[in-house]
């Protein structure tokens, strides 16, 4: 009788990646807000998700009080807490693709200028610098064969496996989803299931520490027998 909840017989195994961001410049800087709107328009998209994910996995010396780029540079150097507040609201996860996300940072920037008299500037030593991200990827050499071969070892993983799983796979899959919701289509209705759980969660507001135990979490409901 075949097992709903088993993996079906012509699915790969999970390969467990890391990685690491290799942080590069684009060339494209700004001092104020109008060459900041020009820039975002130069620069490629992938300094979109450099400014919007990037820090998840670079060291914080301190509580960042916004959640982007964008809007850190827009307090800490233009002093323009309103448009940081508004860039902050702007959740990528909502947008399908990074040309849509440009569009409506644009969006924001352009009404800002329109409300101000004159342009903000920054001081000479607070531009901002449009960078963008070289994913480098590591194979670990872990293989899961079913979900519940990987439940138990959720909890362990990198913080850089866990980027380059469901943060980087949004770009990477045709679903535009984690590796873990796309894995798990193919492990019987169980699989299905927390697939769908998974596809419901929204990383932007989670450290990475955060989503790994998420995701460990959901496993373990799923998938208890080996946990």
């Amino acid at each position: 009788m075949h097992d709903p909840a088993a993996p079906d017989v012509d699915d790969q195994p999970f390969a467990v990646m890391d990685c690491a961001l290799i942080t590069i410049a684009s060339g494209v800087r700004a001092q104020n807000l109008k060459e900041f709107r020009e820039g975002l328009l130069k620069a490629p998209l992938g300094s979109l998700d450099h400014h919007f994910w990037g820090r998840l996995l670079r060291p914080q010396f301190d509580e960042p009080e916004y959640n982007n780029d964008f809007a850190s540079w827009a307090w800490r150097g233009l002093h323009d807490k309103e448009l940081a507040e508004r860039l902050s609201m702007v959740t990528p996860t909502n947008y399908p693709d990074q040309e849509s996300l440009r569009q409506e940072v644009l969006e924001i920037l352009e009404q800002r200028l329109d409300e101000r008299e004159l342009v903000p500037w920054a001081m000479a030593d607070q531009q901002f610098q449009f960078l963008f991200s070289q994913v480098v990827v590591f194979d670990t050499g872990l293989r899961c064969t079913s979900p519940q071969d990987l439940a138990p070892r959720l909890r362990s993983l990198s913080t850089g496996s866990i980027y380059y799983h469901f943060i980087d796979a949004r770009n990477r899959t045709a679903e535009r989803c984690d590796d873990f919701s796309v894995w798990l289509t193919g492990c019987g209705d169980k699989g299905r299931g927390l697939a769908a759980r998974m596809c419901g969660i929204d990383p932007y507001f989670s450290s990475l520490k955060e989503l790994r135990q998420i995701i460990a979490g959901l496993f373990e409901q799923f998938f208890p027998e080996r946990t």
